[in-house]
């Protein structure tokens, strides 16, 4: 497993705590840093079976000063959502998690983190 995280975040700090009480093996990659290319951003996506408007942080400044919320929610744009995604990580929700068996979870909740887990 991978685990993409903001180190500031809780909701990761507890994602990675519950990887650790479970004894799962994962690795840990710190996403501000270490910035999702837009291909594996599309990847990610699929896995999730998500949209990137689906994993975008729209309250946070950037994707106000980027107006993201009236940006059309379509196939036409996909392209312009992921690219601001790469560019912007910070707008990337968090935790992502991608399982072993090709799936991802967005581990915002001990549940998720726990399907994660049993992939």
């Amino acid at each position: 497993m991978e685990i993409w995280i903001n180190p500031a975040c809780s909701k990761c700090r507890s994602a990675v705590d519950l990887l650790d009480a479970e004894g799962a093996s994962y690795t840990v990659r710190r996403y501000l840093e270490d910035v999702p290319s837009e291909d594996e951003i599309r990847a990610v996506l699929g896995r999730l079976g998500l949209e990137p408007w689906d994993i975008t942080r729209t309250q946070e400044a950037e994707a106000k000063e980027l107006g993201l919320t009236d940006w059309p929610r379509d196939d036409a744009a996909r392209g312009r959502w992921i690219e601001a995604l790469a560019g912007h990580p910070m707008l990337i929700q968090r935790p992502i998690i991608t399982a072993d068996d090709g799936t991802a979870v967005v581990g915002r909740s001990e549940e998720a983190v726990r399907e994660a887990i049993g992939r």
